[in-house]
């Protein structure tokens, strides 16, 4: 770990601040910038710690003593801003406030941040480097104070939150190993069906992104020919998500030519979604949440507005199945909108609700 040396300090006290001299000299700050780029402030940061990326961060935070502040001036990446924010949370991290510098952002990602806590402040770094350490002291206060007032309520609060988070953990394993169980001369039946009808593999195996982006392999039984995504481009035309003007973020087509005569009905069926238990199992998702997405449909929802949807744990089932499945009328942003609206609200009282009306929507009309 660096500290701020005497010339800097003494340059800082120079300009009339002692108090900001003495607040640099205390506090430790993290900043994520490129440091190749000439930026006003930049003599001050020399040699505190740095770090060129969001990779590069996350491997100094490991090794270093938590800082007081994290400081990001990088042009907006907002998956992996998203990323980065899921990973403090998961190396208990989150209460490190984050600043991101104005001049890197729009005003629309400005108010986005915001609503979706992503960072504690937004500020000019080239014009108010020296209020950081203000900004500390303030935070610090705050969260001592937040901390002081409501420690029994946040206490309650965690209790629960853990407890809820177990209870989804303990009730997607019996789940899905009771429905395993449950349903195993089935999954055979259809193992040996799959096979009979067309050549290839039983199972039908591709990497999805889920929660924070996380990738795995997702599991289905085949229901369409062998390498049938090698026949996406010649197809785009028939997407029924595509409006003409721009790249969809999702693709499907009615009545799918390179869907076999078995892969149809159990489509309509939905049971090409039972080796996805094995997922839950795995801890790859969850029984409700939002339909992890095939990596070339998930690398498209890169705008703040769409990003969001990935907050949530992938499931097998959730709200946009049991309101909008099989409806070839669903607009593409219809879709996003309602997994962000999962995301933003997602409780194990509505978890259950879903699970509840999930039956009823397994059989769907339309062929898409």
């Amino acid at each position: 770990m660096h500290t701020i040396n005497n010339s800097t300090i003494n340059n800082l006290a120079g300009e009339g601040s002692d108090t900001i001299a003495n607040g640099l000299k205390k506090k430790k700050y993290f900043f994520i910038t490129d440091t190749t780029i000439n930026k006003p402030y930049q003599h001050n940061i020399q040699q505190t710690l740095l770090a060129s990326s969001y990779k590069q961060a996350k491997e100094i935070l490991l090794a270093e003593t938590p800082p007081d502040l994290i400081v990001i001036d990088l042009p907006l990446q907002h998956i992996e801003l998203i990323e980065f924010k899921v990973w403090l949370t998961a190396s208990a991290l989150n209460n490190i406030p984050i600043i991101y510098s104005e001049a890197a952002l729009h005003e629309e990602h400005i108010q986005q941040f915001f609503r979706q806590k992503l960072v504690d402040d937004v500020m000019f770094l080239d014009d108010n480097f020296e209020k950081l350490s203000h900004k500390v002291v303030f935070f610090q206060k705050y969260l001592h104070a937040k901390s002081h007032k409501s420690q029994q309520h946040q206490m309650y609060n965690g209790k629960c939150k853990k407890q809820s988070s177990s209870m989804i953990r303990i009730l997607d394993v019996l789940l899905s190993a009771c429905a395993l169980l449950i349903f195993s001369p089935l999954l055979l039946l259809i193992a040996i069906m799959v096979k009979l009808e067309s050549k290839g593999p039983i199972f039908y195996s591709s990497p999805r992104a889920g929660k924070g982006f996380k990738i795995f392999n997702f599991y289905k039984f085949r229901t369409m020919v062998a390498g049938a995504d090698k026949k996406i481009e010649e197809l785009s035309s028939l997407n029924l998500y595509a409006d003409g003007s721009k790249k969809s973020n999702f693709f499907k087509i009615k009545d799918d030519p390179r869907i076999t005569k078995f892969g149809k009905f159990l489509r309509n069926s939905s049971l090409d979604e039972l080796p996805q238990l094995f997922n839950v199992l795995k801890g790859d998702m969850s029984m409700v949440g939002n339909r992890p997405l095939p990596l070339y449909e998930a690398t498209t929802l890169t705008t703040n507005e769409w990003a969001e949807r990935f907050m949530a744990p992938a499931g097998i089932t959730g709200l946009w199945q049991i309101t909008k499945r099989g409806k070839a009328d669903m607009s593409n942003e219809e879709r996003i909108l309602l997994d962000i609206t999962y995301a933003r609200s997602r409780t194990l009282k509505g978890d259950l609700k879903i699970l509840i009306q999930t039956p009823a929507a397994l059989l769907q009309k339309a062929n898409v």
